[in-house]
């Protein structure tokens, strides 16, 4: 049995992944920096912080469930359906490919508050950067996009590899960068988090299967079900946000966010686990 207090932080921790998963902001960042606050770590807090995001995942399957059903059955007789296959591909080589090669180096050094501090407040400044220039819309939706852009996008979403710059962030201010609307950057970042976390979560969970154990069941469950419910509305209320607005907000939040973990850190306020 699942002790109650691990039941609450893995709620807590479903939901923060779920609402963060799809924004700019670094969910895995935030996951750590939740799970050190809340004494939730070690290397199985870190797995299950990897194995909730297939249930955010799942929320994005099931929000364009229509479409990509579309996709799936028309993949021999529509070339539109066959680009977006092609191009996720193209998006996802690059992180598959570093990912693999770099796997231990990135879970054994950069999974720590002050390097997601230091990322959150990058990201956002860079974010700053990406509104504030002139912005040139040469793929104003999805099926715009060919595969040279989506493989120069997959470069953007490898470096989320480092905690705290966010795999939506990377991608959807790659995007702006290549000339994607708001709204073709946001859709494609969905799509393209379909494989990439799929094929994150499952080499996640193959290497450290030894883990877990039945008694952690109910954290799955559970975690997984906030993590579906919050990204849900996450990803519909993202589509609505940039439909009217840019992503400055974000990149405040981030800056101030990751700046108070910084501060905190430095002036001893809180216990960040520097120590680990």
């Amino acid at each position: 049995m699942a002790d109650p207090i691990q039941i609450l932080h893995a709620l807590i921790l479903g939901v923060v992944e779920g609402f963060t998963e799809f924004l700019p902001i670094s969910s895995t960042g935030h996951l750590i920096l939740t799970g050190q606050l809340l004494g939730f770590n070690g290397e199985k807090a870190k797995v299950f912080m990897i194995a909730i995001q297939l249930a955010a995942i799942l929320a994005v399957v099931f929000e364009y469930r229509a479409r990509l059903s579309h996709v799936a059955a028309t993949l021999h007789t529509e070339p539109a359906s066959r680009r977006l296959a092609l191009n996720l591909m193209a998006g996802f080589l690059p992180a598959a490919v570093l990912g693999f090669l770099f796997y231990k180096e990135i879970k054994g050094y950069l999974f720590n508050p002050i390097v997601v501090a230091s990322a959150l407040v990058i990201g956002g400044l860079l974010i700053l950067w990406a509104e504030r220039r002139k912005h040139v819309i040469g793929t104003p939706t999805v099926d715009d996009l060919d595969w040279r852009r989506a493989l120069a996008v997959g470069f953007a979403q490898a470096l989320a590899m480092i905690p705290g710059t966010s795999r939506s962030g990377a991608t959807i201010i790659g995007g702006l960068f290549l000339g994607l609307s708001r709204k073709a950057a946001a859709e494609f970042s969905f799509f393209l988090a379909i494989p990439t976390m799929f094929a994150a979560t499952a080499y996640d969970l193959y290497k450290n299967w030894h883990l877990f154990d039945a008694g952690d069941i109910p954290l799955f469950v559970i975690g997984g079900v906030a993590s579906f419910a919050s990204a849900l509305l996450a990803v519909r209320t993202l589509i609505k946000f940039v439909s009217r607005h840019d992503y400055t907000l974000f990149a405040w939040y981030r800056i101030v966010f990751g700046g108070v973990v910084l501060a905190t850190a430095y002036f001893g306020l809180v216990d960040w686990g520097l120590s680990h």
